[in-house]
């Protein structure tokens, strides 16, 4: 394309991001500022079209961008810099991330992402740890023992030991703070096999609680989490570019349900540096002409630990989405890095 082919491209996908109506010439011939009589910008528009980078309605004279021209656009024409201070976001939404308890992060990530885009939030959690961070034993009655287990990312798993013996409270401490004190950062599996060695001075009773405590949160930080959180699938129904293909929706729909292709995506996205973007079907994650997605990495003290991110139409204002998906990563990471 040449220069005059490129502002003409951009001026119309900028025009109908902004009011969802196919471009004419006339109104391209206005907003560019070039001074084109109408058949030279329809021949334009043409060359564009044997492109494929537009295309025309059935309904209309205008044209509107094919994935392939939202991919040119995004690539070559977008300058979307992310501001120095993040005045996109009211300080009571950044307060909302930061004040979370870490279990709560990722679905006010993703709810914070949906009503800033007006679309769905997405966020990927990260991996829960095999280790611990904190472990405690506490008498609930003689033969029931609450065994608490905090990661290193602060979760917090509860597990229930019902014990044949009975133990006194200063008993479990003892238990508890050897643990702490010894295997804190430990993975349970390190554990398991340091446990036999290193405790022969400790009566078995103690021993036999801490073997079956490690047994326990070994299991709990084994069972599946909801990796993919997900708000704002309900967004959807109201865009007009969707809302008129049922069948297109249940698609959606059943992604947003299974996840497991989204997780594919996500996953992916985690490997990449910054913010991408995904046009119009060419990730198989999300094989749908009429959807884009932008997603971005988060880090916690220094490393990636998940994926966040927008699905939304592919008429979408991606300079905005690009800035809402930066800064809520940064965000998050943020929070996480705190605790």
């Amino acid at each position: 394309m040449d220069e005059r082919a490129r502002l003409l491209l951009k001026t119309l996908i900028e025009h109908y991001i902004a009011d969802g109506q196919p471009v004419g010439s006339r109104t391209l011939s206005r907003a560019s500022g070039l001074e084109l009589s109408a058949a030279t910008i329809r021949n334009v528009m043409a060359d564009l079209e044997d492109l494929g980078l537009i295309t025309s309605p059935h309904t209309s004279a205008g044209r509107i961008p094919t994935p392939r021209g939202y991919r040119i656009f995004v690539d070559a024409m977008l300058t979307a810099q992310s501001p120095k201070q993040p005045d996109l976001l009211p300080q009571t939404l950044q307060q909302h991330i930061d004040t979370a308890p870490p279990q709560q992060v990722m679905m006010r990530a993703a709810q914070l992402m949906s009503s800033l885009s007006q679309f769905v939030g997405v966020v990927l959690a990260p991996q829960r740890s095999a280790a611990f961070r904190h472990i405690e034993f506490l008498q609930l009655s003689e033969h029931r023992i609450l065994l608490i287990i905090v990661s290193p990312e602060g979760d917090v798993q509860n597990r229930m030991l019902h014990w044949p013996h009975a133990l006194s409270q200063n008993e479990l401490n003892t238990a508890t703070n050897y643990l702490n004190a010894h295997f804190s950062g430990m993975s349970f599996e390190q554990v398991a096999q340091k446990l036999g060695s290193e405790v022969e001075h400790l009566r078995s009773e103690l021993v036999a609680l801490m073997q079956a405590g490690v047994q326990a949160g070994s299991q709990a930080l084994q069972q599946p989490q909801d990796q993919v959180v997900i708000s704002g699938q309900q967004q959807l129904l109201g865009i007009g570019d969707l809302s008129g293909n049922l069948g297109k929706l249940r698609q959606l729909f059943d992604l947003f349900e299974q996840k497991a292709q989204l997780l594919k995506l996500m996953d992916a996205s985690a490997r990449a540096d910054g913010v991408r973007i995904y046009i119009g079907g060419e990730s198989e994650a999300v094989p749908f002409e009429e959807l884009s997605v932008i997603t971005a990495p988060y880090a916690a003290d220094g490393t990636v630990i998940g994926t966040l991110g927008v699905i939304g139409p592919t008429r979408m204002a991606y300079d905005r989405m690009i800035q809402i998906v930066d800064i809520t990563a940064k965000l998050v990471g943020n929070a996480l890095s705190q605790r």
